[in-house]
Protein backbone atom coordinates (compact mmCIF):
# COMPACT_ATOMS: atom_id res chain seq x y z
CA UNK A 1 0.00 0.00 0.00
CA UNK A 2 1.49 3.36 -1.04
CA UNK A 3 1.97 6.15 1.50
CA UNK A 4 0.63 9.61 0.69
CA UNK A 5 3.67 11.93 0.89
CA UNK A 6 1.36 14.83 1.71
CA UNK A 7 -0.09 13.14 4.81
CA UNK A 8 2.58 14.13 7.38
CA UNK A 9 2.25 17.77 6.35
CA UNK A 10 -1.55 17.81 6.42
CA UNK A 11 -1.38 16.84 10.09
CA UNK A 12 0.50 20.06 10.94
CA UNK A 13 -2.49 22.45 10.97
CA UNK A 14 -6.09 23.03 9.95
CA UNK A 15 -4.81 25.16 7.08
CA UNK A 16 -2.49 22.52 5.61
CA UNK A 17 -5.09 19.80 6.15
CA UNK A 18 -7.63 21.77 4.10
CA UNK A 19 -5.19 22.76 1.38
CA UNK A 20 -6.48 21.26 -1.86
CA UNK A 21 -3.16 21.05 -3.70
CA UNK A 22 -0.33 18.57 -3.46
CA UNK A 23 1.94 18.94 -0.42
CA UNK A 24 4.53 16.37 -1.49
CA UNK A 25 8.04 17.89 -1.35
CA UNK A 26 9.25 19.12 -4.73
CA UNK A 27 12.64 19.38 -6.39
CA UNK A 28 15.13 18.58 -3.60
CA UNK A 29 18.54 19.93 -4.54
CA UNK A 30 21.00 17.20 -5.55
CA UNK A 31 23.96 18.93 -7.18
CA UNK A 32 26.19 21.96 -6.81
CA UNK A 33 24.89 25.12 -8.42
CA UNK A 34 25.14 28.91 -8.31
CA UNK A 35 22.69 31.79 -8.01
CA UNK A 36 22.55 35.56 -7.83
CA UNK A 37 20.55 35.35 -4.60
CA UNK A 38 20.08 32.30 -2.39
CA UNK A 39 17.28 32.37 0.17
CA UNK A 40 17.17 30.01 3.15
CA UNK A 41 13.60 29.30 4.22
CA UNK A 42 10.41 28.77 2.21
CA UNK A 43 8.11 30.74 4.48
CA UNK A 44 6.65 34.21 4.09
CA UNK A 45 9.91 36.13 4.52
CA UNK A 46 11.84 34.07 2.00
CA UNK A 47 9.06 33.87 -0.58
CA UNK A 48 8.09 37.54 -0.40
CA UNK A 49 11.77 38.41 -0.88
CA UNK A 50 11.97 36.12 -3.89
CA UNK A 51 8.74 37.48 -5.40
CA UNK A 52 9.80 41.12 -5.09
CA UNK A 53 13.29 40.37 -6.42
CA UNK A 54 11.63 39.13 -9.62
CA UNK A 55 9.71 42.42 -9.71
CA UNK A 56 12.88 44.49 -9.30
CA UNK A 57 15.01 42.45 -11.72
CA UNK A 58 13.46 39.51 -13.61
CA UNK A 59 16.91 38.45 -14.84
CA UNK A 60 18.18 37.54 -11.38
CA UNK A 61 18.68 33.84 -10.69
CA UNK A 62 16.98 33.30 -7.32
CA UNK A 63 17.19 30.00 -5.44
CA UNK A 64 15.12 29.13 -2.36
CA UNK A 65 16.26 26.30 -0.08
CA UNK A 66 13.61 24.88 2.27
CA UNK A 67 14.28 22.14 4.84
CA UNK A 68 10.79 20.60 4.54
CA UNK A 69 8.05 22.11 2.36
CA UNK A 70 7.04 25.72 1.79
CA UNK A 71 4.76 26.61 4.68
CA UNK A 72 6.05 23.89 7.01
CA UNK A 73 6.81 26.37 9.80
CA UNK A 74 4.86 29.30 11.20
CA UNK A 75 3.76 30.43 7.72
CA UNK A 76 1.51 27.37 7.43
CA UNK A 77 0.39 27.08 11.05
CA UNK A 78 -0.31 30.59 12.40
CA UNK A 79 -3.60 32.21 13.34
CA UNK A 80 -4.21 33.78 9.94
CA UNK A 81 -3.92 37.34 11.23
CA UNK A 82 -2.50 39.61 8.54
CA UNK A 83 -2.14 42.38 11.10
CA UNK A 84 -0.38 45.69 10.58
CA UNK A 85 1.47 45.61 13.88
CA UNK A 86 4.99 45.09 15.11
CA UNK A 87 5.47 43.61 18.54
CA UNK A 88 7.77 46.55 19.30
CA UNK A 89 5.93 49.85 19.09
CA UNK A 90 6.65 53.40 18.00
CA UNK A 91 8.55 54.31 21.18
CA UNK A 92 11.00 51.44 20.71
CA UNK A 93 11.95 52.37 17.15
CA UNK A 94 11.94 56.11 17.88
CA UNK A 95 14.75 55.67 20.43
CA UNK A 96 17.31 54.91 17.73
CA UNK A 97 15.84 57.14 15.01
CA UNK A 98 13.07 59.71 15.36
CA UNK A 99 9.37 59.76 16.10
CA UNK A 100 8.66 60.63 12.46
CA UNK A 101 10.67 57.63 11.21
CA UNK A 102 9.03 55.29 13.72
CA UNK A 103 5.62 56.46 12.54
CA UNK A 104 6.73 55.91 8.95
CA UNK A 105 7.55 52.32 9.86
CA UNK A 106 4.23 51.80 11.65
CA UNK A 107 2.22 53.07 8.70
CA UNK A 108 4.35 51.06 6.26
CA UNK A 109 3.24 47.93 8.14
CA UNK A 110 -0.38 49.16 7.89
CA UNK A 111 0.11 49.45 4.13
CA UNK A 112 1.59 45.93 3.97
CA UNK A 113 -1.83 44.52 4.87
CA UNK A 114 -3.28 46.09 1.73
CA UNK A 115 -0.26 45.06 -0.32
CA UNK A 116 -0.80 41.41 0.63
CA UNK A 117 -4.38 41.75 -0.61
CA UNK A 118 -3.23 43.38 -3.83
CA UNK A 119 -0.72 40.62 -4.63
CA UNK A 120 -3.15 37.81 -3.82
CA UNK A 121 -5.65 39.31 -6.25
CA UNK A 122 -3.00 39.89 -8.92
CA UNK A 123 -1.67 36.33 -8.62
CA UNK A 124 -5.07 34.69 -8.22
CA UNK A 125 -4.25 33.30 -4.77
CA UNK A 126 -7.52 32.31 -3.09
CA UNK A 127 -6.61 32.57 0.60
CA UNK A 128 -9.89 33.92 1.98
CA UNK A 129 -8.45 37.41 2.47
CA UNK A 130 -10.98 39.69 4.19
CA UNK A 131 -9.98 42.96 5.82
CA UNK A 132 -12.27 43.21 8.84
CA UNK A 133 -9.81 44.71 11.32
CA UNK A 134 -9.13 43.42 14.82
CA UNK A 135 -11.30 43.83 17.90
CA UNK A 136 -9.38 43.73 21.17
CA UNK A 137 -11.77 43.23 24.07
CA UNK A 138 -11.42 44.44 27.64
CA UNK A 139 -13.09 41.97 29.99
CA UNK A 140 -12.14 43.33 33.40
CA UNK A 141 -11.40 46.73 34.93
CA UNK A 142 -7.58 46.61 34.56
CA UNK A 143 -7.89 45.70 30.87
CA UNK A 144 -10.39 48.53 30.38
CA UNK A 145 -7.97 50.98 32.05
CA UNK A 146 -5.07 49.83 29.87
CA UNK A 147 -7.20 50.30 26.75
CA UNK A 148 -7.97 53.92 27.65
CA UNK A 149 -4.29 54.56 28.33
CA UNK A 150 -3.29 52.92 25.06
CA UNK A 151 -5.68 55.05 23.01
CA UNK A 152 -4.37 58.20 24.73
CA UNK A 153 -0.81 57.16 23.83
CA UNK A 154 -1.77 56.38 20.24
CA UNK A 155 -3.46 59.76 19.86
CA UNK A 156 -0.32 61.43 21.21
CA UNK A 157 1.71 59.59 18.57
CA UNK A 158 -0.63 60.83 15.86
CA UNK A 159 -2.70 57.77 14.98
CA UNK A 160 -6.21 58.63 13.81
CA UNK A 161 -9.66 57.36 14.77
CA UNK A 162 -9.84 55.62 11.41
CA UNK A 163 -6.69 53.67 12.26
CA UNK A 164 -7.40 52.75 15.87
CA UNK A 165 -10.23 53.74 18.18
CA UNK A 166 -11.83 52.95 21.51
CA UNK A 167 -15.18 51.12 21.47
CA UNK A 168 -17.88 51.25 24.10
CA UNK A 169 -19.03 47.94 25.54
CA UNK A 170 -22.07 47.95 23.25
CA UNK A 171 -19.96 48.78 20.17
CA UNK A 172 -17.49 46.02 20.99
CA UNK A 173 -20.20 43.44 21.63
CA UNK A 174 -21.91 44.34 18.35
CA UNK A 175 -18.73 43.13 16.64
CA UNK A 176 -17.62 40.33 18.99
CA UNK A 177 -20.31 39.24 21.45
CA UNK A 178 -18.10 37.64 24.07
CA UNK A 179 -18.78 37.43 27.81
CA UNK A 180 -18.02 40.23 30.29
CA UNK A 181 -17.12 42.84 27.67
CA UNK A 182 -16.44 46.27 29.21
CA UNK A 183 -14.87 48.07 26.25
CA UNK A 184 -12.90 47.35 23.12
CA UNK A 185 -10.42 48.67 20.62
CA UNK A 186 -10.93 48.48 16.87
CA UNK A 187 -7.66 48.31 14.95
CA UNK A 188 -8.37 48.74 11.24
CA UNK A 189 -5.22 47.34 9.63
CA UNK A 190 -5.94 43.60 9.82
CA UNK A 191 -7.18 41.01 7.36
CA UNK A 192 -8.17 37.44 8.19
CA UNK A 193 -6.85 34.80 5.79
CA UNK A 194 -5.80 31.18 5.34
CA UNK A 195 -2.00 31.31 5.74
CA UNK A 196 -1.29 27.94 4.11
CA UNK A 197 -3.13 28.91 0.94
CA UNK A 198 -1.24 32.19 0.92
CA UNK A 199 2.22 30.68 1.39
CA UNK A 200 1.63 27.81 -1.04
CA UNK A 201 0.12 30.18 -3.60
CA UNK A 202 3.06 32.52 -3.17
CA UNK A 203 5.46 29.64 -3.79
CA UNK A 204 3.64 28.78 -7.03
CA UNK A 205 3.74 32.44 -8.08
CA UNK A 206 7.50 32.51 -7.47
CA UNK A 207 8.02 29.36 -9.51
CA UNK A 208 6.04 30.85 -12.38
CA UNK A 209 8.45 33.80 -12.33
CA UNK A 210 11.48 31.55 -12.63
CA UNK A 211 12.46 31.21 -8.97
CA UNK A 212 14.03 27.80 -8.24
CA UNK A 213 12.51 26.35 -5.07
CA UNK A 214 14.15 23.27 -3.60
CA UNK A 215 12.15 21.58 -0.83
CA UNK A 216 13.58 18.92 1.48
CA UNK A 217 16.94 20.66 1.11
CA UNK A 218 18.21 21.36 4.64
CA UNK A 219 21.02 23.88 5.02
CA UNK A 220 23.88 22.80 7.27
CA UNK A 221 26.31 25.71 6.88
CA UNK A 222 26.32 29.33 5.71
CA UNK A 223 29.27 31.59 5.01
CA UNK A 224 29.77 34.59 2.72
CA UNK A 225 29.34 33.45 -0.84
CA UNK A 226 28.38 29.86 -0.03
CA UNK A 227 25.47 27.82 1.31
CA UNK A 228 26.05 24.14 2.08
CA UNK A 229 23.11 21.72 2.09
CA UNK A 230 23.11 18.05 3.03
CA UNK A 231 23.64 17.15 -0.65
CA UNK A 232 25.24 20.12 -2.40
CA UNK A 233 26.78 23.58 -2.30
CA UNK A 234 25.19 26.73 -3.72
CA UNK A 235 27.57 29.59 -4.49
CA UNK A 236 25.93 32.98 -4.32
CA UNK A 237 27.09 36.56 -3.73
CA UNK A 238 23.92 37.31 -1.73
CA UNK A 239 22.46 34.97 0.88
CA UNK A 240 19.20 35.74 2.70
CA UNK A 241 18.18 34.01 5.92
CA UNK A 242 14.42 33.86 6.54
CA UNK A 243 14.29 31.05 9.09
CA UNK A 244 12.45 32.72 12.00
CA UNK A 245 11.97 30.24 14.91
CA UNK A 246 14.10 27.64 13.13
CA UNK A 247 17.14 29.94 13.08
CA UNK A 248 18.45 28.00 16.09
CA UNK A 249 19.19 25.06 13.75
CA UNK A 250 21.88 26.98 11.84
CA UNK A 251 25.48 26.80 13.11
CA UNK A 252 26.34 29.83 15.21
CA UNK A 253 22.72 30.90 15.66
CA UNK A 254 21.55 28.84 18.65
CA UNK A 255 21.04 32.03 20.69
CA UNK A 256 20.04 34.41 17.89
CA UNK A 257 16.32 33.65 18.05
CA UNK A 258 14.31 31.84 20.72
CA UNK A 259 11.61 29.47 19.42
CA UNK A 260 8.44 30.10 21.43
CA UNK A 261 5.43 27.80 21.12
CA UNK A 262 1.87 28.79 20.34
CA UNK A 263 -0.95 26.23 20.11
CA UNK A 264 -4.27 26.38 18.26
CA UNK A 265 -7.60 24.62 17.87
CA UNK A 266 -10.36 24.83 15.26
CA UNK A 267 -14.05 24.07 15.53
CA UNK A 268 -16.19 22.33 12.99
CA UNK A 269 -17.99 24.66 10.54
CA UNK A 270 -20.69 26.44 12.54
CA UNK A 271 -24.30 27.26 11.66
CA UNK A 272 -25.26 30.83 10.86
CA UNK A 273 -27.40 30.81 14.02
CA UNK A 274 -24.23 30.58 16.11
CA UNK A 275 -22.82 33.70 14.46
CA UNK A 276 -26.15 35.45 14.97
CA UNK A 277 -25.31 35.08 18.66
CA UNK A 278 -21.54 35.63 18.79
CA UNK A 279 -21.15 38.16 15.98
CA UNK A 280 -17.95 38.32 13.90
CA UNK A 281 -19.70 39.77 10.85
CA UNK A 282 -17.06 40.84 8.34
CA UNK A 283 -14.60 38.40 9.94
CA UNK A 284 -12.72 40.69 12.34
CA UNK A 285 -9.95 38.90 14.17
CA UNK A 286 -10.33 39.05 17.94
CA UNK A 287 -8.43 38.89 21.22
CA UNK A 288 -8.73 40.28 24.73
CA UNK A 289 -6.46 42.26 27.00
CA UNK A 290 -4.94 39.47 29.08
CA UNK A 291 -1.16 39.23 29.33
CA UNK A 292 -1.07 35.58 28.20
CA UNK A 293 -1.92 36.20 24.55
CA UNK A 294 -5.01 34.70 22.90
CA UNK A 295 -6.12 35.20 19.29
CA UNK A 296 -8.92 34.02 17.03
CA UNK A 297 -10.67 34.40 13.71
CA UNK A 298 -13.81 33.31 11.89
CA UNK A 299 -12.56 31.34 8.91
CA UNK A 300 -13.93 31.61 5.40
CA UNK A 301 -15.79 28.31 5.93
CA UNK A 302 -17.33 29.46 9.25
CA UNK A 303 -15.08 27.74 11.75
CA UNK A 304 -13.47 29.45 14.72
CA UNK A 305 -9.69 29.08 14.66
CA UNK A 306 -8.38 30.03 18.08
CA UNK A 307 -5.02 29.95 19.81
CA UNK A 308 -2.99 30.81 22.87
CA UNK A 309 0.29 30.14 24.58
CA UNK A 310 0.79 27.42 27.18
CA UNK A 311 4.17 25.69 27.26
CA UNK A 312 6.19 28.58 25.85
CA UNK A 313 9.69 27.19 25.54
CA UNK A 314 11.79 24.01 25.78
CA UNK A 315 15.20 23.98 27.47
CA UNK A 316 18.06 24.53 25.04
CA UNK A 317 15.74 26.15 22.46
CA UNK A 318 14.78 22.67 21.29
CA UNK A 319 11.94 22.26 18.81
CA UNK A 320 9.90 19.12 19.44
CA UNK A 321 6.58 17.91 17.97
CA UNK A 322 5.58 16.72 21.46
CA UNK A 323 4.89 20.28 22.56
CA UNK A 324 2.89 20.98 19.40
CA UNK A 325 0.39 18.36 20.62
CA UNK A 326 0.37 19.31 24.32
CA UNK A 327 -3.00 18.08 25.62
CA UNK A 328 -3.19 20.27 28.78
CA UNK A 329 -2.50 23.42 26.74
CA UNK A 330 -4.99 22.49 24.02
CA UNK A 331 -7.59 21.75 26.71
CA UNK A 332 -6.90 25.17 28.26
CA UNK A 333 -7.25 26.88 24.87
CA UNK A 334 -10.60 25.12 24.34
CA UNK A 335 -11.87 26.11 27.79
CA UNK A 336 -10.86 29.71 27.13
CA UNK A 337 -12.75 29.75 23.84
CA UNK A 338 -15.92 28.45 25.51
CA UNK A 339 -15.47 30.95 28.34
CA UNK A 340 -15.49 33.72 25.72
CA UNK A 341 -18.38 32.22 23.74
CA UNK A 342 -20.58 29.81 25.75
CA UNK A 343 -22.57 29.13 22.55
CA UNK A 344 -19.57 27.05 21.41
CA UNK A 345 -19.77 24.63 24.34
CA UNK A 346 -21.10 21.82 22.13
CA UNK A 347 -19.07 22.65 19.04
CA UNK A 348 -16.82 19.81 17.94
CA UNK A 349 -13.10 20.54 17.86
CA UNK A 350 -11.76 19.07 14.64
CA UNK A 351 -8.12 20.18 14.70
CA UNK A 352 -5.44 20.73 17.34
CA UNK A 353 -1.98 21.86 16.36
CA UNK A 354 0.93 24.10 17.25
CA UNK A 355 4.26 25.45 16.16
CA UNK A 356 7.05 27.85 16.97
CA UNK A 357 7.52 31.55 16.37
CA UNK A 358 10.80 33.43 16.52
CA UNK A 359 11.66 35.93 19.26
CA UNK A 360 14.86 38.01 19.16
CA UNK A 361 16.36 39.17 22.44
CA UNK A 362 15.05 42.72 22.01
CA UNK A 363 11.59 41.55 20.86
CA UNK A 364 11.87 43.87 17.86
CA UNK A 365 11.81 42.57 14.26
CA UNK A 366 14.50 43.73 11.90
CA UNK A 367 15.72 43.67 8.29
CA UNK A 368 19.49 43.39 7.86
CA UNK A 369 21.83 43.45 4.86
CA UNK A 370 25.62 43.62 4.87
CA UNK A 371 26.68 44.52 1.35
CA UNK A 372 30.32 43.69 2.10
CA UNK A 373 29.57 40.06 3.04
CA UNK A 374 26.37 39.65 1.01
CA UNK A 375 24.60 38.24 4.08
CA UNK A 376 21.02 39.33 4.77
CA UNK A 377 18.21 38.34 7.10
CA UNK A 378 14.80 39.43 8.29
CA UNK A 379 12.44 38.27 11.00
CA UNK A 380 11.89 38.24 14.73
CA UNK A 381 8.19 38.97 14.32
CA UNK A 382 7.19 37.22 17.59
CA UNK A 383 4.00 35.84 16.05
CA UNK A 384 2.98 38.89 14.02
CA UNK A 385 4.77 38.13 10.77
CA UNK A 386 2.13 37.72 8.07
CA UNK A 387 2.01 41.43 7.11
CA UNK A 388 5.46 42.57 8.33
CA UNK A 389 7.14 39.78 6.33
CA UNK A 390 5.71 41.34 3.18
CA UNK A 391 7.28 44.68 4.03
CA UNK A 392 10.50 42.89 4.95
CA UNK A 393 10.57 41.08 1.60
CA UNK A 394 10.09 44.34 -0.30
CA UNK A 395 12.78 46.02 1.78
CA UNK A 396 15.30 43.22 1.27
CA UNK A 397 14.65 43.28 -2.47
CA UNK A 398 15.33 47.03 -2.54
CA UNK A 399 18.51 46.64 -0.50
CA UNK A 400 19.82 43.74 -2.61
CA UNK A 401 19.31 45.42 -5.99
CA UNK A 402 20.59 48.74 -4.64
CA UNK A 403 17.34 50.62 -5.08
CA UNK A 404 16.98 53.67 -2.83
CA UNK A 405 13.47 53.81 -1.43
CA UNK A 406 11.60 54.98 1.63
CA UNK A 407 11.69 51.38 2.82
CA UNK A 408 15.48 51.16 2.97
CA UNK A 409 15.63 54.01 5.48
CA UNK A 410 12.99 52.64 7.86
CA UNK A 411 14.30 52.30 11.43
CA UNK A 412 14.08 48.51 11.53
CA UNK A 413 16.76 48.26 8.81
CA UNK A 414 20.14 47.07 10.08
CA UNK A 415 18.95 47.02 13.67
CA UNK A 416 20.39 43.76 15.00
CA UNK A 417 19.62 42.32 18.42
CA UNK A 418 22.12 40.92 20.90
CA UNK A 419 22.07 37.19 21.54
CA UNK A 420 19.93 35.51 24.16
CA UNK A 421 21.53 34.46 27.43
CA UNK A 422 23.02 30.97 27.72
CA UNK A 423 21.12 28.25 29.54
CA UNK A 424 19.79 27.95 32.17
CA UNK A 425 19.26 31.73 32.24
CA UNK A 426 17.30 31.63 28.97
CA UNK A 427 14.94 28.95 30.28
CA UNK A 428 14.46 30.64 33.65
CA UNK A 429 13.78 34.01 32.05
CA UNK A 430 11.17 32.78 29.58
CA UNK A 431 9.37 30.52 32.03
CA UNK A 432 9.57 33.02 34.88
CA UNK A 433 7.97 35.74 32.76
CA UNK A 434 5.28 33.35 31.59
CA UNK A 435 4.38 32.35 35.16
CA UNK A 436 4.14 35.98 36.24
CA UNK A 437 1.84 36.79 33.34
CA UNK A 438 -0.50 33.84 34.01
CA UNK A 439 -0.62 34.75 37.70
CA UNK A 440 -1.34 38.38 36.80
CA UNK A 441 -4.26 37.37 34.59
CA UNK A 442 -5.68 35.15 37.30
CA UNK A 443 -5.50 37.98 39.84
CA UNK A 444 -7.06 40.56 37.53
CA UNK A 445 -9.96 38.32 36.53
CA UNK A 446 -10.57 37.25 40.14
CA UNK A 447 -10.28 40.65 41.86
CA UNK A 448 -10.82 43.25 39.12
CA UNK A 449 -7.63 44.88 40.41
CA UNK A 450 -4.54 45.66 38.37
CA UNK A 451 -1.48 43.43 38.74
CA UNK A 452 1.73 45.45 39.05
CA UNK A 453 3.74 42.28 38.45
CA UNK A 454 1.99 41.73 35.12
CA UNK A 455 2.76 45.28 34.03
CA UNK A 456 6.41 44.83 34.97
CA UNK A 457 6.71 41.50 33.13
CA UNK A 458 5.09 43.01 30.02
CA UNK A 459 7.49 45.95 30.06
CA UNK A 460 10.47 43.64 30.53
CA UNK A 461 9.45 41.77 27.38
Amino acid sequence: MSVDPSAPYRALSLWLDQFEGDLAPQNPIRKDTSADVTIIGGGFTGLWTAWYLTERNPDLRVVVLEKDICGFGASGRNGGWCVGELVAGVDTFAKDSSHADAMRLARSVFDAVDEVGRVTRAEGIDCGYEKGGTVYLARNAPQEKRQRELIEAERAHGFTEDEIRLLTADEAKARVNATDVRSGIHFAATAALDPARLVRGLADACRSRGVEIHEQSPVIAVEPGRVVTSRSTVRSPVIVRGTEGYTRNLPGHRRSMVPLYSLMIATEPLDDSVFDEIGLDGRPTFADGRYAVIYGQRTADNRIAFGGRGVPYVFGSRITPKVERHVPTHDLVERTLVELFPALADARITHRWGGVLGAPRNFAPSVNFNRATGLADAGGYVGEGVAPSNLAGRTLADLIVGEDSERTTLPWVNRPSRKWEPEPLRFLGVWGTRRVMFAADQKEYATDEESKAGLLASRLL
